[in-house]
C-alpha cells in the first residue's frame, strides 16, 4: 500500500493543475496582462495567479474588465484578455463582448463555469454562457477536460485575430481547473492569413484610378486591424487621392494632410460628405458602410462606381450594392497597388473643388465670453498635448466633439465605442489604453451620464497609480439624446435632464484622486496646470446644456443634405 502511494505521488509530481496549464498557455501566447474579477467558480484559477505571480488587473466590475481589455487591444492591436467568474460574472461582460464584436476588437474572455458534474442542473451561479454569447462572438468554446486546454486556447487566440478580428469566449468548468494533467505540447501558433485581392480586381481598380476624374478613398477601422496605415499614407501621397475616414478610421491620415477631407457621415465635415455625394469612383477599404456613414443607402455616392474590399465577406453588398466587391486583406490591397506604376487622368479640378469646400465650410462654433465651449476645450487639450495623446472617449456629444476637434495625427490614437455606442465604455477603456502605453499621455473625454455608469473603476486608477487626465464635460444632461429630442421630438426632453447630480469632485476625493472644476473666467490656465501634473486629475468642465453637435445629417437623409454648416 505504501509502495502504491509513493507511485501515485511520483506521477502527480509530474502533473499540473488545469489552472496552471492555462496560465502557461497564456504566457506562450505572450499575454502581458489580464483584466479580471474573481469569484467562486474561478477560485482555482485565481489561486494559480497567486502562486505564479501572474499579472491580473483587479477591476471593480466585470463590465470594466472587458472595456479595459478593449482599450488595451484598440491601443496596441494585441489581443485583450479577461477573466470572470460564472453566472453574473459572465453575464456582466455581455455588453463589452457585443461592443467588441461590433468594432472588430480581438478579445479572449475566459468565463468561469460550474463543474461539469452539475452542468445543466441550474446549480448555484450557473449561466448558459455558450448559448448566450454565440450571436456576439466569433466563437464560444467550452473546455471539458484539462487536456483540451492547449488546443482550445490556441484556437481561441487564432480566431480572435484571423480574418476580421473579434471576441472569443472560453468557458471553464471549475473541476477542469483543478484536474491534474501531464504536460501537453502546445499547438504551433497559426500564421496570419493574408487574403490578397485577385489580379482581375486589381486591374479593374487600376483602370478606374486611371480614368476617374473625381476619385475618393474611403477608409475605416479595418485599416487599423490590418496594420495598413503606412501603406495607405504612401498610396495617397503617390496617387494624390482624396481621403474620407469613418469615426474608427480617424488618425490613419494626419488631420492636417491636404488630401484628408475628414470624417464622413452624420457629424462629418462638409467636404467629406460632398466628396461622397459627387465622386465618380469610390474605393472603400476596411469600412462597412454603416448607417452613420451611409445615412441613406439608396442615395449613397449616387454618381460613383464603387469598389468595396473587406476581410469579412458578410459585409460585402450587405448595405450598399457595389460594382465590385472582394474579400481581401487591407494591407495586401495597398501593397499590391503600390507596386504598380500608372498614370491617372488629371483630377486637379476635383482637388481644387475639395479644398474650396474645406476652406469655406470647416467645423465651427460660436465663441462666448465667460462660457466654456466644449469644442474650444477639446482644441485646447489638443494644444496642451501637442496632438500626441491617446484620446479615449465615452459615448455622446463629447465623443463627436472629440472626433471633430482633436487634431489626430497617428493610428490607434482614438479609442472609442463606434458600432454599439456603449455609454460607460470610456473610463475602463482609458485604463486599458494607459496600461498598454504607460509613457504616452492618455486623455479621457467623458460626459456626466456615461461617467456615472463605470466610475467605480477610479479605484483601479488609484491602485495602479495611472497618470490619466479625465475631462468630464458636464452639461447636466444626456446631451446627444436631448439634442435629438429637440430636433425631432419638438423639444420634449423626456428624462434627459439631470435635475440632481452628485458632487463629482467629492467622488474623486473619495477615491483619493485629485480633482478640479474649471472656472469659465480663467479655465485655460487651470487646464494647463492640470495637464502639467504627473498623476491622475479629474477635470470637471461645466458647458452649456443646449450646445449642439453640428453639422448634422438627419436620419434617413443623404450625405449632401447637411444642416448647421454655417
Amino acid at each position: 500500500m505504501l509502495g502504491q502511494l509513493k507511485k501515485d505521488l511520483a506521477v502527480n509530481s509530474t502533473k499540473k493543475k488545469g489552472a496552471d496549464l492555462l496560465l502557461e498557455e497564456l504566457v506562450k501566447q505572450r499575454v502581458k496582462v489580464v483584466f479580471g474579477y474573481p469569484g467562486g467558480a474561478v477560485l482555482p484559477l485565481y489561486d494559480a495567479i497567486y502562486r505564479n505571480s501572474f499579472h491580473n488587473i483587479l477591476v471593480r466590475h466585470e463590465q470594466g474588465a472587458v472595456h479595459a481589455a478593449e482599450g488595451f487591444a484598440k491601443a496596441t492591436g494585441e489581443i485583450g484578455v479577461v477573466f470572470v467568474t460564472s453566472g453574473p460574472g459572465a453575464t456582466n461582460v455581455i455588453t463589452g463582448i457585443a461592443d467588441a464584436k461590433s468594432d472588430s476588437v480581438p478579445l479572449v474572455i475566459f468565463t468561469g463555469q460550474v463543474a461539469t458534474t452539475v452542468l445543466g442542473t441550474d446549480a448555484f451561479q450557473e449561466a448558459k454562457i455558450i448559448e448566450i454569447t454565440k450571436p456576439i462572438t466569433k466563437k464560444s468554446l467550452q473546455v471539458r477536460t484539462a487536456k483540451q486546454l492547449p488546443e482550445i486556447i490556441s484556437e481561441a487566440f487564432r480566431l480572435a485575430v484571423n480574418g476580421r478580428p473579434g471576441p472569443v469566449v472560453v468557458d471553464l468548468p471549475k473541476n477542469v481547473m483543478t484536474e491534474l494533467v501531464s504536460d501537453s505540447t502546445s499547438l504551433p501558433e497559426a500564421s496570419e492569413n493574408s487574403v490578397k485581392m485577385s489580379e482581375t480586381v486589381r486591374e479593374k481598380i487600376v483602370e478606374k484610378l486611371q480614368t476617374a476624374r473625381k476619385p475618393v478613398l474611403l477608409i475605416g477601422g479595418g485599416i487599423l486591424s490590418a496594420n495598413a496605415s503606412q501603406e495607405v499614407r504612401r498610396f495617397v501621397a503617390k496617387h494624390q487621392i482624396p481621403v474620407v475616414s469613418t469615426l474608427l478610421g480617424l488618425g490613419i491620415m494626419p488631420r492636417d494632410e491636404e488630401l484628408f477631407l475628414g470624417m464622413g457621415g452624420m457629424h462629418g465635415t462638409y467636404a467629406a460628405n460632398m466628396a461622397l455625394a459627387e465622386c465618380d469612383f469610390l474605393l472603400n477599404v476596411g469600412s462597412r458602410f454603416d448607417d452613420r456613414l451611409a445615412t441613406k443607402p439608396a442615395e449613397f455616392a449616387p454618381k460613383a462606381w464603387i469598389a468595396h474590399l473587406d476581410i469579412d465577406p458578410h459585409e460585402l453588398n450587405k448595405i450598399i450594392t457595389v460594382d465590385l466587391a472582394e474579400v481581401a486583406d487591407a494591407k495586401s490591397v495597398f501593397q499590391e497597388l503600390l507596386r504598380i506604376d500608372f498614370k491617372e487622368k488629371s483630377n486637379d479640378q476635383w482637388l481644387v473643388q475639395l479644398q474650396d469646400w474645406k476652406k469655406r465650410y470647416p467645423y465651427h462654433y460660436q465663441h462666448q465670453e465667460g462660457v466654456i465651449k466644449p469644442q474650444e476645450l477639446i482644441e485646447e487639450v489638443g494644444k496642451l498635448t501637442r496632438s500626441a495623446a491617446i484620446v479615449v472617449t465615452d459615448v455622446g456629444q463629447h465623443q463627436m466633439w472629440a472626433a471633430q476637434y482633436y487634431p489626430f495625427c497617428k493610428p490607434r490614437q482614438l479609442i472609442t465605442s463606434g458600432g454599439l455606442g456603449t455609454m460607460g465604455f470610456g473610463l475602463p477603456a482609458a485604463i486599458g489604453a494607459k496600461l498598454a502605453n504607460p509613457k504616452t499621455p492618455v486623455v479621457l473625454f467623458v460626459g456626466d451620464g456615461g461617467f456615472q455608469m463605470t466610475l467605480e473603476e477610479l479605484a483601479v486608477i488609484k491602485q495602479y497609480d495611472l497618470d490619466l487626465k479625465i475631462v468630464l464635460i458636464n452639461n447636466h444632461a444626456l446631451g446627444m439624446v436631448r439634442q435629438w429630442q429637440d430636433l425631432f421630438y419638438e423639444k420634449r426632453r423626456s428624462q434627459t435632464i439631470f435635475e440632481k447630480q452628485p458632487d463629482f469632485l467629492g467622488i474623486a476625493q473619495a477615491y483619493e484622486i485629485e480633482s478640479m472644476k474649471l472656472n469659465p473666467n480663467n479655465w485655460k490656465k487651470a487646464l494647463a496646470d492640470a495637464f502639467s501634473q504627473k498623476h491622475c486629475v479629474l477635470i470637471e468642465a461645466p458647458v452649456p446644456q443646449l450646445e449642439e453637435v453640428t453639422p448634422m445629417i438627419a436620419p434617413g437623409s443623404p450625405n449632401h443634405e447637411m444642416f448647421g454648416i454655417e
